[in-house]
């Protein structure tokens, strides 16, 4: 089958010819259809990641079709148009992922290829209303945005809700979910275009947060806010505690801007504000998404899709970080 591969740090992504998997018990092959970049995929590149196994196959969301089942595994699946919950051995604590917690696509050979092999629990029938690469672009960012807002902050209809960095796969996911609820939804981003596109999305406003006094001008908006879902923290983080109403609740996903600056702690503790860390989430958190996506009929959105063998050339797009929406790969 053909596969892409990195050899090791710093390395670029290479298409190789490599032996197809093959299902053991509990198991199951997937024929890949769509597989989405992370911005996990371009850590691991350069060796920022945890987790440090090469050489690799990376890709941890996919849909597909099921080719092969493993002993103790339905037939039914056989056939089936799937998606894939990237995340295996979460562990008995629902409230943190345990230490064996693992991510398809390293230390376990990932979705950018022909085939991969995934364990059978962690099949999903694919929405109808998707087509593969819609529903590739689902799993990881798709999850992560669920279980930051309603698992953690416990979103409701009818919450004013912020999401920072508008254009991100995360991001994205949050507006969408947000909106099929019945919230109130607001976004920051460091581009105007992209808080247009946010609100075509029907996000209700935003600001860019490269102008001077953003947090007030937001709050002036807006008025605060219920809950926000960040992935940036950094010295901006300061702000959002500043625009989170009394009772409010903030889910972090992320920290791409770094440490955070110097909070005042009565803003804290004399609001009552709940501070959320997260990140992706129990199986319980992936049907859950995977159910809203298919009752609110929501369409992840794609920014770009390139076929298998540019996997390398994506890579180096999403680095750019210009994109709105997910970038997908193009399989079989």
């Amino acid at each position: 089958m053909k596969a892409i591969y990195l050899e090791a740090i710093g390395k670029p992504f290479v298409l190789i010819d490599k032996e197809k998997p093959v299902a053991g018990p509990g198991e199951a092959i997937v024929q890949v259809k769509a597989a989405a970049l992370n911005h996990r995929d371009v850590w691991i590149q350069y060796g920022r990641y945890f987790t440090k196994e090469y050489p690799t196959i990376l890709g941890s969301d996919c849909a597909g079709i099921v080719a092969e089942v493993g002993e103790g595994v339905d037939n039914i699946w056989l056939g089936k148009e799937v998606i894939v919950d990237p995340s295996s051995d979460w562990g008995d604590n629902p409230r943190a992922q345990g230490l064996n917690f693992k991510v398809l696509g390293m230390p376990e050979d990932g979705a950018f290829a022909e085939y991969v092999k995934v364990r059978a629990a962690n099949l999903y029938e694919k929405p109808e209303h998707l087509s593969f690469e819609e529903a590739a672009a689902l799993p990881l960012g798709g999850v992560t945005a669920y279980r930051a807002m309603f698992t953690k902050c416990g979103l409701q209809e009818g919450d004013r809700v912020l999401i920072t960095g508008a254009g991100g796969g995360v991001a994205l996911f949050a507006i969408q979910f947000a909106v099929a609820v019945g919230a109130e939804v607001w976004v920051t981003s460091g581009s105007d275009e992209k808080i247009g596109l946010a609100m075509d999305l029907g996000a209700k406003g935003g600001v860019n947060y490269k102008s001077e006094n953003w947090g007030k001008e937001l709050k002036a908006k807006s008025g605060g806010f219920d809950v926000i879902v960040d992935g940036a923290a950094g010295e901006g983080f300061v702000q959002l505690v500043k625009l989170t109403k009394p009772g409010g609740r903030i889910g972090m996903y992320g920290g791409t801007t770094g440490m955070i600056g110097q909070l005042n702690p009565a803003e804290i503790f004399w609001k009552q504000i709940s501070i959320h860390g997260s990140t992706m989430g129990t199986a319980q958190d992936f049907a859950e998404m995977v159910r809203l996506v298919d009752e609110k009929g929501i369409k992840p959105v794609v920014d770009i899709v390139y076929p298998l063998e540019k996997t390398e050339e994506a890579m180096r797009y999403m680095e750019a970080g210009k994109q709105f929406g997910k970038i997908v790969i193009t399989v079989s």
